[in-house]
């Protein structure tokens, strides 16, 4: 009798944060249709690397409009002169673009890979980078408590909180380097509802902005309400946020093809090294007109003394062909990395899941010979307020694609 009291307990409990995260946001007005402030633009689509180098246009006409006399406050000024008059836009809301575009629903560089990384490993022939990473993955499992598990979860729900942080913008023109903005944010929640193997959906609110993105296991998805909805070109990849420690099969079987690089302090932990890349004919399907993405790594930190992982960072480079007025083309290179700790892990019926981090993101703009350079750092702090296992009556239909969904839609990644 008294199991069955804390059973109740425990499910009231959950109830009262779901309750809770529900009143939330149906009390925060929300944007899902399209964008008023971009409706001078017509039927014109873009894609997210466009709206990052519109962002990047926009800080170099304040930098250049400015002079080695002026703070950085009165800049942050003349960033919102600017962004009301020339683009309409209100300059924080243009920063929420830019923080949901890169950290909202960003993917793993690579698919999941459907073999039984828990089988045992014949390591005769494999080299030795390549079995100490299995190896370290074996400890992740058994470290998070998947060996255990005679059964695996059928699908997955969460919720939590996020704050993001536009943090600054570094322009460089070889000689003088000027910092601009302020470090304006927003806070938020998400919802995510996961099934196996590769479904998932996740809506994900900030500042009055709602952003939504899923897969059925076929096609990746996202919709905001300035671009609209998008597919993801090239192989189905899993959700960065899934991996993040909420789901620990799914991060190892990431990794079951990583190498280990070695060894590394991370805080005061010693962490080891495995490094995942894309292969290149996944990154070429993912390229599109002018932007063609070079290579996406992802790199992962798993402590030594615990076996947990307590690091996560991906690497993405673009190269984009840029025709200026004079006809000439000028090469641009958009480096996007990500880096998120990881900590604050919990048994959740039977597993250790991670319900805090802290993700930072920087953008790095360069061209191959000119000295000239834009950095763009962005932070988010996440927390998981609940984990529920095997909910009852989640069906695949909970993950179809939007019937507006087309082939030839932008690619929606970094």
């Amino acid at each position: 009798m008294t199991v069955i009291i804390n059973m109740g307990s425990r499910s009231a409990t959950r109830s009262r944060k779901q309750q809770r995260w529900c009143t939330q946001q149906t009390l925060t007005p929300l944007m899902e249709g399209p964008d008023p402030d971009m409706q001078e633009e017509g039927t014109k689509k873009e894609s997210s690397w466009e709206l990052i180098r519109e962002w990047f246009r926009i800080q170099k006409g304040i930098s250049s409009s400015t002079n080695n006399n002026i703070s950085i406050s009165s800049s942050s000024s003349t960033s919102s002169s600017l962004y009301s008059t020339n683009n309409n836009i209100p300059s924080k809301r243009q920063d929420l673009r830019l923080l949901l575009g890169v950290l909202g629903c960003p993917l793993a560089p690579i698919p999941l890979v459907n073999d039984q990384i828990h089988d045992r490993i014949h390591i005769k022939d494999i080299p030795i980078e390549t079995s100490s990473a299995h190896y370290i993955i074996q400890q992740y499992l058994a470290a998070t408590g998947c060996l255990k598990q005679q059964k695996s979860a059928k699908n997955m729900y969460a919720t939590g909180m996020v704050k993001m942080v536009c943090c600054e913008t570094e322009i460089s023109s070889g000689k003088n380097v000027k910092s601009l903005g302020t470090r304006s944010g927003e806070s938020g929640c998400f919802v995510l509802w996961q099934m196996l193997p590769g479904m998932w959906s996740l809506e994900l609110v900030v500042g009055g902005n709602k952003v939504v993105a899923g897969s059925d296991g076929k096609t990746v998805w996202r919709h905001t309400p300035w671009l609209g909805t998008h597919a993801a070109k090239g192989p189905q990849r899993p959700l960065r946020r899934i991996i993040q420690g909420l789901d620990p099969k799914s991060t190892a079987s990431l990794f079951a093809k990583a190498q280990c690089l070695g060894e590394k302090r991370i805080g005061d932990d010693e962490c080891f090294v495995l490094k995942v890349a894309a292969d290149r004919a996944a990154v070429m399907e993912r390229s599109e007109g002018p932007a063609e993405v070079i290579r996406h790594v992802l790199y992962g930190y798993f402590c030594q003394k615990s076996g947990l992982l307590i690091y996560l960072e991906d690497s993405h480079l673009t190269r984009v062909l840029h025709t200026p007025e004079n006809n000439s083309v000028d090469t641009v290179y958009w480096e996007t990395t990500i880096g998120s700790s990881i900590g604050d892990y919990r048994d959740v019926d039977g597993l250790l899941i991670a319900h805090q981090g802290r993700s930072i993101a920087t953008v790095f703009r360069f061209g191959e010979v000119s000295m000239q350079h834009s950095r763009t750092r962005m932070e988010e702090i996440w927390s998981i307020d609940d984990v529920v296992f095997n909910v009852p009556g989640l069906s695949m239909d909970y993950f179809i694609p939007p019937a507006d969904i087309v082939d030839n839609q932008p690619n929606l990644s970094p």
